[in-house]
């Protein structure tokens, strides 16, 4: 009989944490510790480990209020994150072990926001299927908008035709950056103020930090005018996917076409071997409604529509996992 054991997450469990989620099936950077906890000052964290005969099997990245445990909410997705070995039975052994624990703690329910599948190393649907035996219930889904680069990529828009002849006429230049003052301050910074009256989720400061932590998941494509700054975008690079953490132009994109080159670089060249490129979510009032406007911008660059899921379980419900294994 094999021995599971659930341990809430120490420091002195860093390195081997770290270590699980480089290798997993379905974790990326985010899910790492150094990007946990640059914000550890807003969440009470409440992650946990699960161990198989002392062999760490999965990795749970949460944070709780009261009688609540969420999937981390200062991350974009996670929920149980495990490695491309493992079976089915373990998995649901640990998933199982791991409500029971959340239970006997005093947490009732679980709020889980499962990695999307395009951030997949491999297929990882187990944890679907263990959400419809809990009678977890989908309590919002996103839509982000995604171009598969295995695919032909057809633009039919004839704005984006335009929009990359005038950045061509205008001599436009796509400029990779070390340092991200320039485009939070002069246009990022301004635009979520004018146009939204909100600042980025990331400071100045914790963008350059998180940057000196993960060099090579982290860059700044800017693009230039005579030198000047008129649009740039933040990558989060996984393994497989380029996802466009922030993306702001000043008021000129229309005339210039800046935005039409910049991801025509990223999409064309810089990124033309990874899988997905994500342009990220369009959803508003927590998934409910679609800006239109943004979703038709990113349609016609050729993404199409991915959803991203968010699920209520609660604890008790651990008891229907029993009958599965026949």
């Amino acid at each position: 009989m094999k021995f599971f054991l659930v341990k809430r997450y120490h420091p002195e469990y860093k390195s081997l944490w770290n270590d699980f989620v480089k290798h997993s099936k379905n974790g990326t950077f985010l899910c790492q510790r150094d990007f946990m906890e640059y914000h550890q000052d807003r969440f009470e964290d409440a992650s946990f480990l699960i161990f198989k005969d002392e062999k760490l099997v999965a990795v749970f990245p949460a944070n709780r209020k009261n009688e609540l445990i969420y999937s981390h909410q200062g991350l974009t997705y996670g929920g149980l994150i495990i490695n491309k070995d493992t079976s089915f039975k373990t998995v649901l052994i640990a998933f199982k072990s791991l409500l029971e624990t959340c239970q006997s703690s005093g947490i009732h329910e679980m709020i889980l926001k499962p990695t999307p599948r395009i951030y997949h190393s491999h297929p990882s649907d187990e944890i679907d299927y263990l959400l419809f035996k809990l009678q977890a219930e989908l309590i919002r889904r996103d839509l982000t908008l995604a171009i598969d680069s295995r695919q032909p990529i057809e633009i039919s828009s004839s704005n984006r035709k335009r929009g990359l002849k005038k950045s061509q006429k205008n001599e436009l230049l796509v400029k990779e950056e070390v340092d991200f003052e320039s485009f939070w301050n002069t246009i990022l910074i301004p635009n979520l103020k004018e146009q939204h009256g909100v600042e980025p989720v990331h400071t100045l400061e914790e963008i350059a930090f998180l940057k000196s932590i993960f060099p090579n998941n982290i860059r700044q494509f800017n693009v230039y005018k005579d030198d000047v700054i008129v649009a740039g975008t933040t990558i989060f690079e996984t393994n497989q996917v380029a996802h466009a953490q922030y993306i702001s132009s000043n008021n000129d994109k229309q005339e210039l076409g800046s935005l039409d080159m910049l991801f025509h670089h990223l999409i064309h060249k810089v990124y033309k071997n990874k899988a997905y490129f994500d342009f990220g979510i369009c959803n508003e009032n927590q998934g409910k409604q679609i800006n239109s406007g943004l979703q038709e911008w990113k349609e016609s660059f050729g993404a199409r529509n991915i959803s991203h899921d968010f699920y209520s379980i609660f604890t008790k419900n651990h008891s229907y996992l029993n009958d599965v294994l026949i």
